[in-house]
């Protein structure tokens, strides 16, 4: 059922961690599946995943985006996934008219990356709800992503699910599979402090993230993961709560925390 047009949508963003969360059966995969069961329906989704970078801002057009399986040395058994959601032109052109701090280019090659489907293989698997991704600049201040979020808010009246996929901490160079060693020092502080700036509202420090100094340089080296969560916060309203559906810290360098607006 399609929500009507004043239900506006929650915002999400989900820590999507490896993709062996598709395959295997785990406390993180199991509470995206109760998410999809328990939120309202969205029309559409658009989901702006850690793993599109470009150059300029890019959003995929095409009516049968393709699965993309963007990782190497994994099981067979996720390289055959297929998912098949089908896509959708006018929220793409949408998107791009009602972008304007940046222009927004309609893209045809792309498709559904693993930050994308890896998620919503679990919320919505018999991929009845079309999505569109949204890509990253690599250009762009994390400033500037947040006031292109901002700008997507007109969707979530309009029965569409803005989803960021990421993770608050993600360093790869200091993963640990020892099950004794989940979290580093670094990691849960980072993931913390992150934390209460989002029950404070103050999306300010959260964009200035790197002023936090070792354990931002140590929990996001790279900013790409930390990007999706900026733009759900800049949908957020004054009167909006944040909720933390999911939480986490695994394999010594990555957070599950996945971050609610409604």
């Amino acid at each position: 059922m399609t929500p009507p047009h004043n239900h506006k949508m929650p915002a999400l963003f989900l820590g999507h961690g490896s993709p062996m969360n598709v395959i295997e059966k785990n406390p993180f995969a199991d509470r995206w599946e109760q998410l999809g069961k328990s939120m309202p329906r969205p029309r559409a989704i658009v989901s702006i995943s850690a793993h599109w970078e470009t150059t300029g801002t890019r959003v995929t057009a095409m009516e049968n985006p393709r699965t993309i399986h963007d990782f190497g040395n994994f099981p067979q058994a996720l390289f055959d996934i297929q998912y098949a959601a089908k896509g959708d032109p006018h929220l793409a052109e949408k998107i791009r008219s009602i972008v304007n701090k940046t222009e927004v280019t309609l893209d045809y090659k792309w498709g559904l990356d693993h930050g994308t489907w890896g998620v919503l293989i679990k919320m919505y698997p018999d991929a009845s709800v079309p999505v569109v991704q949204l890509s990253l600049d690599k250009k762009l201040t994390p400033k500037e992503h947040y006031e292109i979020g901002k700008e997507l808010k007109p969707l979530r009246d309009d029965g569409i699910l803005v989803l960021g996929s990421g993770n608050m901490v993600h360093n790869l160079s200091q993963l640990s599979f020892d099950p004794k060693d989940n979290s580093a020092d670094w990691a849960a502080e980072f993931d913390e402090t992150i934390k209460q700036f989002l029950l404070k509202g103050n999306h300010q420090s959260i964009l200035d993230f790197k002023s936090l100094g070792e354990i931002a340089r140590l929990s996001a080296p790279t900013p790409e993961h930390l990007l999706p969560l900026i733009y759900i916060i800049a949908l957020q309203d004054k009167e909006e709560r944040v909720t933390f559906p999911v939480e986490g810290l695994v394999a010594r360098g990555v957070s599950m925390r996945a971050v609610m607006i409604s």
